[in-house]
């Protein structure tokens, strides 16, 4: 058979052309791939896509995104991770491969409102129950611990009401339980607290069983990727989940990954600037007549104070500043200022942006029904309409003058 020329696209396709390799550079190379390919057959078929050890398919991992999975578990003190479109979709990924038709799962009061939703809807259609607990009572998460109770969420702080629970408590009453726990760390991002050595005191360590973690909030840190991930310690429940995580199709994009892994060197620094700005504001908004409460873990008063304190290290009075605590704070409107008025302030902002998620540059603002969103009103918070701040990156000063403003063009109207 006489051999032809090659068409011009086939030689663009298959150019044999190969770069020098010993290329290195600040930023990891981006990888993107759904076809992996093979150099032969009997490569093909032993290729394993449940660790490690090579590739068999994009959605199953390249070198970018286990690249990106090795350092959030550094970040986090976890052995294994998955990646998720959204912290959404990585709460459904727990959901989905640790719970079956006639299990329960019991939630904090005070979750993520998209977690309460999602047993709500269809993990209720699926005959999985839930019920809701007290955060702040480890004693009624113990009560309501059944035969078939499979899973607890955790979540420290509290994302809208900002209690800090007792979560070694909890995490202890769930170990005797023999009932897998599971905490929305999205707050803590792995530097408040390492969710998994909760207390070095405990022989064989104390801690969680799960940690998911918002990737959009602070590991990105810009306020433009959606991303999630599930961080284990144990390579048999990390197994469990990772073959829902196959069945079910979830995978992320590599640019998405790329800009999480260039953020992420920057995750304590931005952390830390976003916390100390935060603190300064709340400070300012319990001298305001207006606020009846403000809510924030690094705040004496504030509920759970005492449990931060324990758990992140810091809060004492010779240092206000100790500690870890994030960028996020709310406060209680008192109720002589009615849902209009409130709605009128936050309108009136001008730096702070209407807006849902923290860990951004831009500082954030929303109004929140409380009423609506728990099963009683605690009895640790007081009436009136809640409002939850996420601090940015600007000057303390100017957003401090903008709540001054906001507040007095708003109520003089």
């Amino acid at each position: 058979m006489k051999d032809t020329a090659p068409d011009l696209s086939t030689r663009i396709v298959h150019h044999p052309y190969q770069p020098p390799a010993g290329f290195d550079a600040p930023q990891p190379g981006v990888f993107k791939a759904s076809t992996v390919i093979f150099p032969s057959v009997a490569a093909l078929r032993s290729q394993e896509w449940k660790d490690k050890s090579g590739y068999t398919y994009g959605l199953h991992g390249t070198p970018t995104t286990f690249l990106l999975e090795e350092r959030l578990c550094a970040l986090e003190g976890g052995a294994q991770c998955l990646l998720a479109p959204s912290g959404l979709a990585a709460i459904a990924t727990v959901a989905l491969g640790l719970l079956r038709t006639g299990d329960e799962v019991l939630i904090p009061d005070n979750a993520y409102g998209p977690n309460k939703s999602l047993a709500e809807g269809e993990l209720a259609a699926w005959g999985i129950s839930h019920r809701f607990y007290d955060p702040m009572d480890p004693e009624d998460l113990a009560a309501k611990i059944g035969e078939r109770t499979r899973l607890v969420w955790l979540e420290a702080a509290g994302s809208v009401t900002m209690e800090f629970p007792d979560l070694r408590a909890q995490v202890r009453v769930c170990r005797e339980r023999g009932v897998t726990t599971a905490l929305d760390n999205t707050w803590g991002a792995g530097l408040a607290f390492k969710p998994f050595d909760l207390d070095a005191s405990v022989a064989g360590g104390l801690g969680v069983d799960i940690s998911v973690h918002a990737l959009t909030k602070y590991p990105s840190g810009g306020g433009d990727v959606l991303m999630g991930s599930v961080i284990t310690r144990d390579e048999a429940l990390h197994r469990r989940l990772k073959l829902s995580h196959m069945r079910l199709g979830i995978g992320v994009g590599a640019n998405d990954v790329e800009v999480v892994l260039r953020s992420l060197p920057s995750i304590g620094l931005r952390y830390r600037a976003q916390d100390l700005a935060a603190r300064e504001l709340a400070r300012w908004c319990q001298q305001q007549p207006q606020f009846s409460q403000v809510l924030h873990p690094a705040l004496a008063g504030s509920p759970g104070h005492a449990h931060w304190q324990v758990l992140c290290g810091g809060g004492n009075v010779a240092d206000p500043d100790g500690g870890l605590a994030a960028g996020l704070f709310s406060v209680i409107v008192d109720p002589a200022y009615d849902q209009a008025r409130v709605d009128a302030f936050c309108d009136a902002l001008k730096l702070f942006r209407l807006g849902y998620s923290w860990g951004g540059p831009i500082s954030l603002v929303v109004p929140y029904e409380l009423g609506s969103m728990r099963s009683a009103w605690p009895g640790h918070l007081a009436r009136g309409t809640l409002v939850r701040f996420s601090v940015g990156l600007e000057g303390v000063a100017d957003l401090v003058h903008d709540l001054e403003q906001a507040w007095h063009n708003s109520q003089s109207a």
